[in-house]
């Protein structure tokens, strides 16, 4: 069976790359940057089930978003969490937080109702991530 992203995940989000591992997803939530990395395996739900190899490229994955977010946007703190409670794929939450946003210090799941873009601004966004993977390689 080949690898199809969740419906949610496809529909709160844009995609801005693809990854040896995973799909690279911007949350459509102005709010915070944030990014959700899915690796492209069929039917894995949690981290253990991926081969240790793919285990290692994940964490490396994760990392180059976190080094992106980093340079981007100068977060306060950078959350990884893989929940999966509503989306049973495997994927990663990768969030750039600052002491003043919506849900400092608290986690950002439920902390207030998700901010719509306006005209151009998830294009604006989504620019910095972009050209920080390219510089980040």
């Amino acid at each position: 069976m080949a690898f199809q992203l969740h419906d949610r995940l496809a529909a709160d989000t844009r995609e801005l790359a693809r990854w040896p591992l995973c799909r690279v997803l911007l949350m459509r939530d102005a709010a915070y940057p944030w990014l959700i990395l899915v690796p492209e395996r069929e039917g894995v739900r949690e981290i253990h089930e991926l081969s240790e190899d793919d285990q290692k490229q994940l964490i490396s994955e994760v990392s180059k978003a976190s080094r992106a977010l980093e340079t981007a946007f100068a977060p306060d703190k950078v959350n990884v969490g893989a929940l999966g409670n509503l989306v049973p794929q495997l994927h990663v939450h990768v969030i750039a937080r600052y002491e003043n946003d919506p849900a400092w210090p608290g986690p950002v799941w439920g902390a207030a109702p998700p901010k719509a873009f306006g005209s151009g601004e998830l294009e604006a966004r989504a620019a910095p991530l972009e050209a920080a993977f390219s510089e980040i390689g």
